[in-house]
């Protein structure tokens, strides 16, 4: 038989994990090409023949997602697989009609053929959409792991939008390792605030031979899921954050509702800014999925750097991307903040935005009067430097995991709010994790 001829649509993370884990040296199939879609300028390059193995000498090209239909006629696809994240279900049965009716079949990998098994305990920590909290829980578990004498190495789902071949095995354990892989903001977001805690954190493309490197010499490995995707390794304990923030998202985006049904431990986020009737919502569609989880309560108290008070000042609120541009939030902790302290006006970029930023704003209009900290590259952080120095504010609020003044000069005061988890009533987590032994 001749093999079966793929597709792979994705978004520079779980479409190469998919691939390097049921199809690449498959001779059942032939990987004819990808699609990209959400990450700028991912599109027109190559999965490099170094990655893609010796069935694929030239490499495997990467298309825009837009030209998918036509591409399933020119390259003779038999199958499409999707292959990324934090999109409803409507929107994932939208692009199966377009495969369809193209004259593919449609299809989704499951974790039995994409989990890799450790030889360590894995805690995996997801989520049920971007900007649920996920990054501050997994901080929250490395703390009680180090406070228990464990040694951990934290695994970060993929963010390669470099040099794809160079990024394959990627480990981060200072500033300077960051300045030397040319880390986009993104990915200084994810890393540095584990680094900041002493942590040692491996991220790339090919996640088995990540896992061969980080389970050297540590006892537990932690799944930093992103995107609310599911786990590339197979967990021991599999801890998803909710947002009562976004009420009812837990069970209408893929894979979020997989990961609620699949998790032993559900953490429902956001109490203290949340509508205690949302959260109570929350947690009844949490119990009717999957009756059989833990569920934890916890707050996001926010702190600030400095103590600037933002009592009748005009502020411009810079908040993490993804969170506001596919993770669809109207607002995040600098919101929070500006309205705690009584900051007399939020500031709208919009009339100031150049460039990707302004094209951020066409493509993502739900965003509304904030500012997202884009910066996939050295043009687009100048562009978000212009665009904050251009509104002229009192106040600028950065509320993105990384200080974000140590990469763009802002010329008016700036005041960081961070954020951590705070379980309501303390020690379901940590209870969890003995449970499985983890600890």
């Amino acid at each position: 038989m001749e093999p079966q001829r793929v597709v792979i649509m994705g978004a520079a993370g779980r479409d190469f994990h998919n691939f390097n884990t049921v199809y690449r040296g498959n001779p059942s199939y032939d990987v004819v090409g990808f699609t990209a879609t959400q990450i700028p300028n991912i599109e027109g390059r190559l999965y490099p023949p170094e990655l893609a193995g010796g069935a694929y000498p030239e490499g495997i090209r990467i298309y825009p997602e837009e030209q998918l239909a036509e591409l399933i006629t020119q390259l003779r696809v038999d199958t499409v697989v999707f292959a990324y994240s934090d999109v409803s279900h409507e929107y994932v049965m939208h692009k199966a009609s377009e495969v369809l009716a193209a004259g593919a079949s449609f299809a989704l990998l499951g974790p039995a053929e994409t989990m890799i098994a450790s030889r360590r305990p894995v805690v995996a920590i997801t989520a049920v959409r971007t900007g649920s909290g996920k990054s501050q829980t997994t901080r929250y578990v490395t703390g009680i792991l180090r406070d228990c004498g464990k040694s951990f190495a934290v695994v970060r789902h993929p963010m390669p939008y470099g040099d794809l071949a160079s990024q394959a095995v990627q480990e981060f354990r200072n500033q300077a390792d960051l300045d030397r892989h040319a880390c986009t903001i993104e990915e200084r977001e994810e890393y540095e605030p584990h680094l900041e805690m002493g942590s040692t954190v491996y991220a790339g493309i090919d996640y088995e031979a990540i896992l061969g490197r980080a389970e050297k010499g540590h006892d537990v490995i932690v799944w930093d899921g992103g995107n609310n995707d599911l786990p590339f390794y197979r967990p021991d304990l599999h801890i998803v954050v909710v947002d009562p923030l976004r009420p009812g998202h837990e069970f209408r985006y893929h894979p979020g509702e997989t990961n609620v049904r699949m998790a032993q431990l559900v953490v429902i986020n956001k109490t203290d800014s949340a509508r205690r009737e949302d959260v109570d919502a929350v947690r009844a569609r949490v119990e009717r999925l999957n009756p059989s989880a833990t569920i934890v309560e916890a707050r996001s108290p926010i702190s600030v750097d400095n103590g600037h008070n933002l009592h009748g000042k005009r502020v411009l609120v810079v908040e993490d991307g993804p969170t506001l541009t596919h993770g669809e939030m109207s607002y995040g902790a600098g919101v929070v903040l500006a309205r705690q302290q009584g900051a007399s006006e939020l500031i709208d970029p919009r009339p100031f935005a150049v460039g990707t930023i302004a094209k951020t704003y066409a493509a993502y209009p739900h965003m509304g009067a904030l500012l997202p900290a884009m910066g996939y590259d050295d043009v687009q952080v100048r562009e978000l430097e212009e665009t904050i120095n251009a509104s002229s504010a009192d106040v600028l609020v950065v509320a993105t995991p990384i200080d974000l003044t140590q990469l763009v000069d802002v010329h008016m005061p700036a005041v960081r709010a961070t954020y951590r988890l705070e379980e309501v009533e303390g020690g379901g987590v940590e209870a969890a994790m003995r449970a499985q032994g983890i600890i």
